[in-house]
């Protein structure tokens, strides 16, 4: 009877991937908007503690997001994109300065001859950005034009777009019923150990999820005002780059601070450019390492970089944009159970004897 009810588990688990994979077309205003709702739950509850009936409160919240959303895409996508052209327009003056001075001084430097094969070719590596671009750009059209054409797929583009604040709405008012609900529907013998496990998942999402978003956004915000204050004309992109880059330590740092040192370079054409740029990168990590990851993060993480990168490129490789979305949750999730199996092996019969063995072994 036992054997029975575990291939009958395994029969619906499969079964619910199964029809998960079926409907993946139409699932992405419902994982952003139960995203957006778990994320936005600490503030309306927070609300709540304000004396604000929480339809209320809910209502601010999405309001709030979405204004946000609304001025963001105004604000940053003209800006975005002006950067990005002055990035693929500076691309040749920065292989030049390569071929002229940076890759000379270092075959002097090295004692080696000059050879022609170190040469990058401005005119291939512009042609083939700007060629990539071009193609984004004819790609991003196509589907604009074949949306505008189609009157049943520009509806779903806009149904699929409205769904999210919907979605997020409804989860938000009810997301304490719905976990209350979700409790009544296990079984008591395990009942505890799962509400332990969902306690340690949401510490975890919570503090990586909620809090890196923060670090992203204020590190973002400072290098761009940083860069901007410095004179550099693609500063907005770098530090945009930089703050998301952050999800792995360092790495934002690293290609933040080359990219804006060759373009402060290039730019500029002067030595006293470049120090402040390294001024602005010094606080901003500073800023960083003191008070944003320490506050806003903290130390209850416990994901490896390398296991970051991986755990994004496999949720890419393996379902696309939702893949890369749901990677870093995920992870964190496999993390605490794998915790929680370790933790368990530790007090298990097979543990103990192999630790038996080990101190006969010794004596």
């Amino acid at each position: 009877m036992v054997e029975a009810q575990k291939w009958g588990l395994v029969l619906v688990a499969a079964g619910f991937i199964w029809l998960l994979v079926l409907l993946q077309p139409i699932l992405m205003p419902f994982i952003l908007g139960g995203l957006l709702a778990y994320l936005c739950d600490p503030i309306v509850e927070r609300l709540q503690r304000w004396h604000v009936q929480r339809t209320v409160a809910v209502a601010i919240v999405v309001l709030g997001m979405l204004l946000i959303f609304i001025v963001a895409m105004l604000v940053l996508v003209p800006v975005l994109q002006r950067q990005v052209m002055i990035f693929i327009d500076t691309i040749p003056v920065i292989v030049a300065w390569f071929n002229e001075k940076a890759i000379p001084t270092i075959a002097k430097h090295a004692g080696v001859a000059m050879n022609e094969d170190w040469q990058i070719n401005v005119q291939s590596l512009h042609t083939l950005i700007t060629g990539h671009w071009q193609q984004a750009g004819d790609w991003a059209g196509n589907i604009f034009t074949t949306v505008s054409r189609s009157g049943l797929t520009l509806a779903m583009w806009v149904v699929n777009l409205l769904f999210i604040p919907v979605v997020m709405f409804y989860l938000l008012r009810d997301w304490n019923v719905i976990i209350a609900r979700i409790r009544s529907l296990l079984p008591k013998r395990i009942e505890a150990t799962v509400v332990s496990l969902s306690k340690q998942c949401d510490e975890v999402l919570g503090s990586f999820i909620r809090g890196q978003l923060l670090v992203i956004f204020c590190l973002a915000a400072l290098y761009s005002v940083g860069l901007s204050i410095v004179g550099l004309k693609m500063a907005v992109l770098i530090g945009l780059i930089a703050g998301i880059l952050n999800v792995v330590p360092y790495l934002g740092f690293a290609v933040g601070i080359t990219t804006a040192l060759l373009v402060a370079l290039v730019q500029f054409q002067a030595p006293l450019p470049l120090v402040w740029v390294g001024v602005v990168f010094g606080i901003c990590q500073l800023i960083e390492g003191m008070f944003l990851t320490p506050v806003l993060v903290g130390d209850k993480i416990g994901l490896h970089p390398v296991a970051v990168i991986f755990s994004v490129l496999a949720g890419g490789q393996l379902f696309g944009f939702l893949g890369i979305l749901l990677a870093l949750p995920v992870a964190a999730i496999i993390m605490v159970l794998l915790r929680y199996a370790h933790s368990h092996y530790e007090q298990s019969r097979l543990y103990k004897m192999t630790e038996e063995a080990e101190e006969e072994r010794l004596v």
